[in-house]
């Protein structure tokens, strides 16, 4: 899946980029999920290019306790874990634009850290409430990488931030039930949310805002 040409560029990036091991968890099932396979394969394949990174594969209904233990509750889906796990979930295949995302929470992931102001940073070591970032994104949206990869790299910086990333097209149920109408849209402790692709400090402000009200933790 991932062309030829573009293999040796990313062996490169991923040698001078990861500093530690990350373990890409891949939830899947032989039935019903018709991008679940192509998912593997994809996963798989990036993993090759870097002996600093491991694929584990569990089957979402054999191995149900697994599927918990990670909080993944539908599939595909793709866990990113470095030397903790820092709740970083990709629900769908991570192809097209997202495939940039995938990319960058790998490489984060690895060095532990993020791409964020030093602002940014202490603000985060200031949230004390659990936060639990959505972003519904498509994989023809050339807008959604930046937002998705800023609620993944909030994820990296605080233990209180957990952060998934939808593919609304391959879940449409779940667009429905939080009225996904345009991409990328921003769901936050199932409360807070906004449209479109903002910038580092508007997206925290959003989240500050979640952290500030207690009653939008559910």
């Amino acid at each position: 899946m991932i062309p030829i040409s573009h293999r040796k560029h990313l062996m490169d990036e991923l040698g001078q980029k990861l500093l530690n091991p990350v373990r890409l968890v891949v939830f899947t099932q032989e039935f019903e999920c018709p991008f679940c396979a192509q998912t593997r394969s994809l996963v798989e394949e990036l993993a090759s290019l870097s002996d600093k990174i491991s694929v584990e594969v569990y089957d979402f209904v054999a191995d149900a306790d697994k599927a918990k233990a990670y909080g993944v509750d539908k599939v595909p889906a793709v866990a990113i874990v470095g030397v903790k796990d820092y709740g970083l979930r990709f629900y769908g295949l991570p192809y097209g634009y997202e495939f940039a995302t995938l990319l960058e929470a790998i490489i984060n992931v690895s060095r532990g850290m993020a791409d964020v102001s030093e602002e940014t940073r202490e603000k985060l070591k200031g949230v004390k409430t659990p936060i639990h970032i959505q972003v519904f994104v498509t994989l023809t949206c050339p807008y959604c990488p930046s937002v998705a990869s800023l609620a993944f790299k909030f994820a990296v910086e605080s233990d209180m931030v957990r952060a998934d990333v939808v593919d609304v097209g391959e879940f449409p149920h779940v667009g429905h039930k939080y009225g996904v109408m345009g991409v990328p849209k921003t769901v936050i402790n199932e409360k807070v949310e906004f449209l479109g692709a903002v910038p580092e400090d508007v997206f925290l402000e959003h989240v500050l805002l979640a952290a500030r009200r207690p009653e939008y933790v559910l």
